[in-house]
């Protein structure tokens, strides 16, 4: 369709195309087609500007999911080889599926094609939405990822999602004999054959495989195994319709409570009784981490751990620094009085235009400036949830692995 023509695109999932006449310029995917492009249009980024004035006809593809729009990019931009899909003219950005030839077949993800002993799927542009779609695709095929077999089942197999071929070394697999690890050959492989037809656009495919096995299973009188595969059928329709694996973050600008926001600061403290105590600064631009904004402060408060004392050293020290651009939102780990600490300091330095929130963990309950009552996280807009969520947790983190870092010292000295 001519550009003119924005209005009558889809608010759906899928993939669209940018072309100057026949010629393929950018292929992308999107949550929402429509209002994806018309972003490209009215928010051009420094990429956009490459091509965007030349771009004189639209093309787009509809999918039921996020996750086959994520397949249906990676098959396009292989077939038309867009020129300003940047990122596929660098190799050291292409994501790849690994697949291996073992008796427990191992799935990761690489830069790499895969030789030898493993099969590959890709490449991918999008590495951050191939992870998360593998992540929750796992939940439906639970598959393997170890390098080497451990002794005894991890984490991923008490969460369901690894088959735990493992389990095969036991003394109690050696007692059942060869049908126990046959059973959990069997699994793992059908688990990872279902995925990789996912993940090559085969999901009609799979559901009508699945529900064949089902009726095979229940005519067999073997009713646990039909109901298994019944529900895998019913996670994996849930989750190909549901399943949200874009950045949520795409378009701009977009509110919070309100406020516009270009910049935000993230703070989080973390000790053991008041020792070796840390705080650190995780700054996210446009709703993306910006790691060369991010700051780590060793506490010097010298007396009992407390939280609101530490958050008020942690932003003083960091206002000092006016070279640091400023933020437009701070958020802080804690409630009402992490909050009160903040805008003090804020208003001491004479910086009452950053607002302020405070997340308190127990209960998810937002406090927010200006506001005499919390809000419940899970009541805000999903974008709303999900980016204030990926700030506390990356500020914790990054928290946490300074803090390690100090106590390892500690322990070494």
């Amino acid at each position: 369709m001519p550009k003119s023509k924005i209005s009558q695109l889809p608010k759906t999932p899928g993939v669209y195309t940018f072309k100057k006449d026949k010629d393929f310029l950018y292929i992308g995917k999107a949550r929402n087609i429509k209002e994806r492009v018309k972003n490209h249009f009215q928010q051009p980024s420094y990429r956009d500007n490459l091509f965007i004035g030349k771009v004189n006809k639209l093309g787009y593809i509809k999918r039921d999911s996020e996750i086959e729009a994520l397949i249906l990019e990676a098959e396009l931009i292989k077939k038309h080889q867009p020129k300003h899909n940047v990122a596929w003219r660098d190799d050291k950005n292409y994501f790849y599926i690994c697949i291996t030839k073992e008796k427990f077949p191992r799935i990761y993800v690489t830069h790499q094609i895969g030789r030898g002993e493993t099969s590959t799927i890709g490449p991918f542009v999008d590495g951050k939405a191939l992870k998360e779609t593998l992540r929750i695709l796992r939940k439906v095929f639970p598959y393997r990822t170890c390098k080497k077999l451990p002794k005894k089942p991890c984490l991923w197999y008490q969460l369901e999602r690894c088959p735990a071929p493992c389990l095969c070394q036991s003394k109690l697999a050696k007692e059942i004999g060869q049908g126990f690890t046959s059973t959990i050959q069997r699994r793992c492989q059908r688990n990872v054959r279902n995925l990789v037809k996912i993940l090559q656009g085969k999901k009609r495919q799979v559901l009508t495989d699945l529900k064949k096995e089902m009726k095979k299973l229940s005519k067999e009188e073997k009713f646990e195994e039909a109901n298994k595969i019944k529900h895998q059928i019913q996670a994996l329709e849930k989750v190909m319709s549901h399943a949200h694996v874009f950045d949520t973050f795409e378009v701009q600008p977009q509110l919070i409570i309100g406020w516009p926001y270009q910049r935000i600061e993230a703070y989080d403290i973390s000790n053991i009784q008041g020792k070796e105590a840390t705080g650190a600064m995780v700054t996210f631009i446009r709703g993306q981490p910006d790691k060369n904004f991010y700051r780590r402060f060793k506490i010097k408060l010298f007396q009992k751990p407390n939280d609101v004392a530490m958050i008020k050293e942690v932003l003083q020290r960091r206002l000092k620094h006016q070279e640091w651009p400023y933020s437009d939102l701070i958020l802080i780990d804690g409630g009402k009085a992490q909050l009160n600490a903040a805008q003090e300091i804020l208003t001491k330095f004479n910086l009452k235009q950053i607002k302020v929130m405070a997340l308190a963990k127990k209960r998810n309950e937002l406090y927010v400036q200006g506001q005499k009552k919390p809000t419940l996280l899970k009541k805000l807009p999903r974008q709303i949830f999900n980016l204030i969520l990926y700030l506390r947790d990356e500020a914790h983190r990054f928290a946490r692995a300074y803090h390690h870092k100090l106590r390892e010292k500690s322990l070494l000295a």
